[in-house]
């Protein structure tokens, strides 16, 4: 079932209340899904990124990176960040023009979904980082957040910017997957001219994933291993659609 803005809204918050909650035990630790960063640098990461889409929404165009921010230790500054960005999302309508980054959707509440799915995968990082069990992601969130990651960063983003995926997708030209959680599936399909995402099972796909949203969705964001999802069909095909997710997502 496709949510709303309202909904979205409330997962934004219920997953920032789970980053803030795991992030004073992960500030000095290295984040081990995204090495380069500490603890400390998630959190600012995040903060600056809700930063950066006011100014998205304020001023219509993209803005520098990275935004004007208080120098503020990283939780304040993601908390008074976060403030910010949820006060700009009052002001507005969910329908209200705001520019984004995809093409096909120009409007505040592209923001909100999207934010909602950015604070869930480094709620999951803060909790990793944290040495913590990481907190069960609702279905229908899950459920979302796979169709936006196949359908807004690995369609669009093949398409758009096919240079920057490079040797991922040139070897993935004619293979079929299937990804599929709960009860829904996707198609994707993978040529020249980027990966289409359709609805439903394709009937002979070179590989397939499969599983419970939750664990889908972070197989598919490179937050957790093979292990706790189901992987059929062809082992180089596999290896060509997790270089695929790996080019199309951070």
């Amino acid at each position: 079932m496709e949510m709303n803005a309202p909904q979205f809204r409330r997962h934004l918050d219920d997953e920032r209340d789970l980053l803030l909650a795991a992030l004073p035990a992960a500030l000095d630790a290295k984040v081990p899904t995204c090495p380069e960063w500490t603890g400390a640098e998630l959190a600012r990461h995040v903060a600056l990124v809700y930063l950066d889409k006011v100014q998205c929404m304020r001023h219509g165009e993209p803005a520098n990176w990275p935004p004007e921010h208080p120098d503020e230790a990283p939780i304040d500054l993601l908390r008074s960040s976060y403030q910010t960005l949820t006060d700009e999302f009052d002001q507005r309508e969910p329908e209200s023009a705001a520019y984004t980054w995809y093409q096909p959707d120009q409007t505040v509440g592209f923001w909100i979904r999207r934010m909602a799915h950015e604070t869930l995968i480094h709620r999951v990082d803060a909790e990793l980082t944290a040495g913590s069990a990481v907190t069960a992601i609702d279905a229908g969130l899950a459920l979302d957040g796979i169709d936006e990651v196949l359908r807004v960063f690995l369609e669009f983003s093949t398409a758009e910017w096919p240079d920057e995926c490079g040797a991922a997708l040139a070897e993935a030209f004619g293979l079929t997957f299937v990804v599929a959680a709960g009860d829904q599936a996707w198609t994707l399909t993978a040529a020249a001219g980027g990966v289409t995402v359709s609805d439903g099972r394709a009937a002979d796909p070179a590989a397939v994933v499969a599983g419970d949203p939750d664990p889908v969705l972070r197989w598919l964001w490179r937050r957790v291993g093979p292990e706790v999802v189901q992987l059929s069909g062809d082992n180089a095909a596999l290896a060509r659609l997790s270089a695929l997710m790996r080019a199309v997502t951070q």
